[in-house]
């Protein structure tokens, strides 16, 4: 005799699905599950950077492959690491406006920087000792870039050598700087930038809480007791010491990467010896871009180092209207931290940003996949970028503006 199907009630549907993680918060709060948990399955296991679906999905893949030390160092933030969380959670403050009746039957993500034009306003910021995340380091992200004609910033950190970053690149790199508190180190290494084709100096303003205290790394190097010697002097991450970037150098009286000096007299001085574009990167007030733009600042990068060195809970997106309106235009305003989709992106164009920088995704990316999941990132980037350019009917950036956006309600 054939059994009578039940039908669907909620007590059943819970019942069964008890098992799995994802439904609790649902079942305890007493509400149906949202269509996305409902129809949820056990993925099967991701092989291939071309089966990941959006960005944060790369984040466990990364944990999973990385020592704990490793992955920690790249999610860190200082103290309960809230501004980490809060540079990616204050994009939901901001509701994107869909426009009807626009032609879309070209879209066009092309942007012109520095009298560059980029294929897309994306580009990838720099993270330092990337071979801590992959065999290949910086240049699979500096190939990734290349395959994907996306502008690439070099760190002062990296674990490759310039020229080498160069090459896998093939075109003009911007280098980050960390002015150390040794000017002739500091003069040696903007030589050696110039000297490789860096197009722009990217002075980084943001790391003054040095030598930082990042809770969560700190609690993953007790777990993870293995003893580095690769990179590290007495298992401190001294990159002036190991790293290659400062290979020749004297770096016999560097103590920091992060001088307590770096004032407007500083940037004066600097301003005098950078040849090619400076950029000016950890502004986040419209007071200090006011003042990086009348001491020489060609751009602006408004950034909190991704919440690793600050918890002021004040998230890149929020700060980037205030710094725009200080810049009138004059210079473009870049921003990073807390990119994760192409509304993301979006968002930040119709605030004011030039274009936009991710890390720690592309480094996701790199510790999964190497070269390949640097070039997914940016695939599904673009890719969403481009879907909420149609949704909002802006085929072009130019149609983006700041009528694209609302802030939420609180």
């Amino acid at each position: 005799m054939r059994r009578r199907r039940q039908p669907l009630t909620r007590r059943s549907f819970l019942g069964g699905a008890a098992a799995l993680p994802a439904f609790w918060s649902w079942a305890l709060a007493d509400e149906t599950p949202p269509p996305s948990v409902l129809y949820r399955r056990a993925p099967p296991p991701i092989t291939s950077a071309d089966q990941v679906i959006d960005v944060m999905d790369f984040e466990p893949l990364a944990r999973a492959a990385l020592p704990p030390a490793h992955f920690a160092f790249l999610a860190t933030g200082v103290d309960d690491d809230r501004t980490v969380a809060r540079n990616h959670e204050a994009f939901a403050h901001y509701e994107i406006r869909a426009r009807r009746f626009a032609n879309l039957r070209h879209i066009d993500t092309s942007r012109k920087v520095f009298g560059t034009t980029w294929a897309s306003p994306l580009y990838v910021s720099c993270v330092s000792s990337e071979r801590a995340f992959h065999p290949e380091g910086e240049l699979a992200v500096a190939r990734a870039c290349r395959s994907r004609a996306t502008q690439f910033m070099f760190c002062t950190g990296s674990s490759v050598s310039l020229p080498e970053c160069a090459a896998a690149h093939g075109a003009p790199l911007w280098h980050q700087l960390y002015a150390t508190d040794d000017w002739t180190v500091t003069l040696g290494l903007l030589r050696r930038a110039e000297t490789a084709g860096c197009s722009a100096i990217a002075l980084t303003v943001d790391l003054r809480n040095y030598p930082r205290y990042n809770g969560t790394l700190v609690r993953a190097m007790r777990e993870d007791s293995r003893q580095c010697t690769d990179c590290h002097v007495n298992n401190t991450h001294d990159m002036w010491r190991r790293g290659p970037v400062f290979a020749g150098l004297d770096v016999s009286h560097v103590t920091t990467l992060a001088p307590s000096d770096i004032t407007l007299e500083f940037l004066d001085r600097l301003r005098a010896q950078v040849k090619s574009r400076l950029i000016i990167k950890g502004i986040v007030t419209g007071e200090d871009a006011a003042l990086a733009l009348e001491h020489g600042a060609d751009g602006i990068v408004v950034s909190n180092h991704g919440g690793r060195d600050e918890e002021t809970l004040r998230a890149s997106i929020d700060c980037l209207p205030e710094v725009v309106a200080a810049v009138r235009g004059r210079i473009p305003v870049f921003v990073d931290g807390g990119i994760r989709r192409g509304t993301d992106i979006f968002k930040a164009l119709a605030l004011g940003a030039t274009a936009v920088g991710i890390g720690r995704p592309q480094a996701w990316g790199l510790a999964a996949f190497g070269q390949s999941g640097v070039e997914a990132v940016l695939d599904i980037l673009n890719r969403e970028l481009v879907a909420i350019m149609r949704q909002a009917g802006t085929p072009t950036l130019a149609d983006i503006t700041g009528a694209s956006v609302v802030r939420a309600a609180a």
